[in-house]
Parts: structure tokens; C-alpha cells; sequence
């Protein structure tokens, strides 16, 4: 994901100083660069839509797969060569150069004002101040409650922590963003509720391991409104289902606990939705990859969350030829997606990741085998896809709209989280009392379903 935004402060005596901001790779990011916004907005900064119009420019970038890596850098280098004044924040400032052990920012982009690791607000606004000095006192201006937001509207990404106790041998998140730091429970629902007042209809909650929540804090008690309530995921929970905007989950890893939250979405309290990163099936892949979870017993908790839950959507991602995946390990996991009957399936063929421990182990997959599994898994999975969507026609459900025009509209239902699931096509309103528009909720009956979008017709 890019977002390149655009602020305007109120009126001042002078011109106030510009900056571009381009914030690379996950939501987590996003929710960083949103810190930063909001404070730049509050010390009377605006931003710049194009680089050449800004007196400095940030970039916040991401540095997971060789793909995010290139984009990052390019980025970085198109702001220098059209601007020249460009600070670096995000994942990818804490990477280093395997040979030389330079900052690798640093050492190919070395013009760059500064470099800074992920979630680094204070030192990224600290390079702002003394390269691009604030124009008044912070405290004599509005900044709305919610802050700055690069989401649309009617949604927004809670972020409940920062980085993760586990050590995926794929993985080198842990090493930028270091172990598991849950946010009190009472600061996390303050927020929430700030974002609902100011016209959020949809809290999208992230981390790299929303079940871990409060591992660190030992589910400390804290105090949501007065009330003592412990900084756990279940609790978490059950708080925001109060709050009557739909709420959706992410990156949940299937620990037992987890079957507590599935009566919530029973109950229509939070979305019955879970996004669940599986990665692989076999459990020899599973203890390569050292992912704390078994295929079999997920398997069985699958079937255990159906029961509670029939709505129940699970999103998952995988990954294709694994070092030392074999052609048996592999069509355990095409065995295993048509057992689970997953929803929503994201998949990436294995790249080697600078630092990651799997670029170790024996057994490499030639890359043509791995993108070929990765295209035979998703083909498995389109008609999987396909046969859950049919399920759904016929039935009336409740639609969030991303965007309508006279044509009709865009919408998501329960089983589609922004930018990576399906889409509801929503045919026009019949009559102009019926109009709708972006960010309300209306009932739509679905007609028909393709490989991973519906189609319908308000209701």
C-alpha cells in the first residue's frame, strides 16, 4: 500500500512550511504515518501533494520482501532527485547492508537528511524540527480528535501493538520492530472511541499478533470509562463490540483462547471475520518455518469455530515453496485448503528476505517451482472461493460503501476487509429516496457470486 496525502492547516500570517509524505507497505506503517501526521498538523505543517511542491519530504517505507525493498528505495530516490531534502523513517531504516554492515539507506541513498527505524515518531518529528523548523506553538491550534487519518472516512486501523515474540524463520519483523508491546487497554479504547465520534464505521484491528495482546503487560488491569478491564484480547473485544460500528480482526493467531471471541460474532457484537496467517499445513514445513501452530489441530478448530459461528470468514495466506518443501508436503497444503474450505487465500511464492534464518536451510525450491505451486494453489482455492461466495446468494446482507456514482456502487459486506478481500458490486438505487453514499451501511441482496466478488441489489 502508498498513500500520498494532503493536509491544509487554518489560515497563518505567513506561509506555512510544506512537506511531502509518501507512507509505504502495511497497515502498520500506515498507523505510524498517521502519528506523525497528526502531530506535524498539530505544530501548523501542511503537506504537499508532489514532491517538488514540498520544502522537505518523508518517506516511510517498508523493508519485508525484495519487492517492498526496491519500491522503498526508488521511492527514496525519486523524492531526492525532485527535491533534495528527504527524511527516512519505517522498517526499512532498520535494515542493514549484509557486507559492509552500513545503514543500506544510508548507503545507497547517502544524500538522505536522516534515517530512522519503524514506529520512530519522536525522532522523525526531532529531523523535521531541525531541518524544517515549526512555525507556531503547538498548543495554539485544533487538530481533530481522531487525527489525521490516510483511510477513508468511514474506516479506520486500530493498531493494539507493536512487534512479536515469535522468531518465523521467514520473517525479519521482529528484528526491525523488536518483541511484543500491547498498548494499555484503556488507550487503545480511548482511541476507538475517538475515531467512532468522529464518523468511523469500521475498526479494522492490527498488529503482528492481535491473540498475544497483553502477553507482555501480564493482561494487566486498566480502565476503560471507569471500569477496571484487563488488557487482553478477549476483553479487548467484548469492549469494542459496545461501541456499535463493525469490527474486524486481524492477524490472529489460532491459540485456544481464541475460540472466546467466536460467540461475539455469534452474537453480532464484532464482525465474524478472522484474518489467520497459516503460512503451511504440514508439520514439517510448520517446525522449518517455526510457526507456533499444528495443521491437523487447526483443522479441528476450524471446525470447532463453524459450530459457534456458521458466518464465520477465515482469510488466510501461504506460502509456496518453502526451503526443503517437497511435492508431498505440497499437496498436504492443497489437501489441507480443501478440508479447512478457507474463504480468503493470499499466497506467496518463498523469497529469500536479507536476514531471514530460512535462507539457511537446505533443501532451496528453484524459483520456477515456487511460483508454479503458487499458481496451482490459487487455482485450487478460486473455486473454493467461488463455491463459499455461493452460499451468500440470495441472502440479504449489510453493505459498507467504499464508493457510488450513478452506476451504482462499490461496497464490502462482513466477509471483506479494504484492499485485500472481495468486493459487493451494488447495482443503483431504484428510486432517489434510496440514494446512497460513501460510508453508509445498507442492506443488499446478493444475486450472484463470481470467483471472489458478489453482485447485488439494495434491498
Amino acid at each position: 500500500m502508498s498513500t500520498f496525502t494532503d493536509i491544509q492547516t487554518p489560515a497563518a500570517c505567513s506561509t506555512p512550511p510544506r512537506i511531502g509524505f509518501v507512507s509505504l507497505g502495511c497497515p502498520k506503517a500506515l498507523v505510524d504515518s498517521e502519528v506523525i501526521l497528526t502531530q506535524l498538523r498539530a505544530e501548523g505543517y501542511e503537506t504537499s501533494k508532489t514532491f517538488s511542491g514540498a520544502d522537505l519530504v518523508i518517506v516511510n517505507t517498508c523493508g519485508f520482501i525484495d519487492d517492498a525493498v526496491r519500491e522503498s528505495l526508488d521511492t527514496i530516490g525519486e523524492a531526492l532527485a525532485e527535491n533534495g531534502k528527504v527524511i527516512v523513517t519505517g522498517c526499512l531504516g532498520a535494515k542493514t547492508d549484509a557486507a559492509s554492515g552500513q545503514n543500506l539507506v544510508s548507503k545507497i541513498h547517502p544524500k538522505v537528511l536522516a534515517v530512522t527505524g519503524p514506529h520512530a515518531t519522536e525522532e522523525v518529528l526531532q529531523q523535521v524540527h531541525l531541518h524544517l523548523p515549526r512555525p507556531h506553538d503547538p498548543f495554539s491550534d485544533l487538530v481533530p480528535e481522531a487525527g489525521i487519518k490516510l483511510t477513508p472516512k468511514h474506516y479506520a486501523y486500530l493498531k493494539i501493538s507493536e512487534g512479536c515474540n515469535h522468531r518465523c524463520t521467514f520473517c525479519i519483523i521482529p528484528g526491525m520492530r523488536g518483541d511484543l508491546v500491547s498498548r494499555p487497554i484503556g488507550e487503545v479504547m480511548r482511541q476507538a472511541e475517538a475515531l467512532v465520534r468522529a464518523g468511523v464505521k469500521e475498526l479494522l484491528v492490527i498488529s503482528q499478533d492481535t491473540s498475544a495482546y497483553g502477553v507482555d503487560l501480564k493482561y494487566r488491569t486498566d480502565f476503560v470509562n471507569g471500569r477496571p478491564v484487563r488488557t487482553r484480547m478477549t476483553q479487548l473485544c467484548e469492549e469494542l463490540g459496545r461501541l456499535g460500528v463493525w469490527v474486524r480482526l486481524h492477524y490472529v493467531y489460532p491459540y485456544p483462547h481464541v475460540d472466546e471471541v467466536l460467540p461475539l460474532m455469534a452474537e453480532g457484537k464484532i464482525l465474524p471475520y478472522l484474518d489467520i496467517p497459516f503460512q503451511h499445513s504440514h508439520p514439517e514445513v510448520l517446525k522449518r518455518m517455526k510457526r507456533p501452530a499444528c495443521g491437523e489441530r487447526n483443522l479441528e478448530r476450524i471446525a470447532h469455530w463453524r459450530k459457534i459461528c456458521p458466518d464465520l470468514t477465515i482469510r488466510s495466506t501461504f506460502i509456496t515453496g518453502f526451503p526443503g518443501e517437497t511435492e508431498q508436503e505440497f499437496e498436504h497444503l492443497l489437501e489441507f485448503l480443501h478440508e479447512a474450505q478457507l474463504d480468503r487465500v493470499g499466497c506467496f511464492a518463498y523469497s529469500e528476505v536479507e536476514g531471514a534464518a530460512a535462507n539457511t536451510l537446505p533443501g532451496m525450491v528453484p524459483e520456477p517451482l515456487r511460483q508454479e505451486r503458487k499458481d496451482r494453489l490459487m487455482q485450487a482455492q478460486a473455486q473454493i472461493s467461488k463455491n463459499r461466495l455461493q452460499r451468500l446468494v440470495g441472502r440479504r446482507l449489510q453493505v459498507i460503501v467504499d464508493s457510488a456514482n450513478a452506476q451504482g456502487g462499490i461496497g464490502r459486506s462482513f466477509a471483506d476487509a479494504p484492499e485485500i478481500d472481495g468486493i459487493v458490486q451494488i447495482a443503483p438505487a431504484d428510486r432517489p429516496s434510496r440514494k446512497y453514499k460513501v460510508g453508509d451501511i445498507i442492506s443488499v441482496r446478493i444475486s450472484e457470486a463470481t470467483d471472489h466478488d458478489l453482485l447485488g441489489y439494495p434491498a
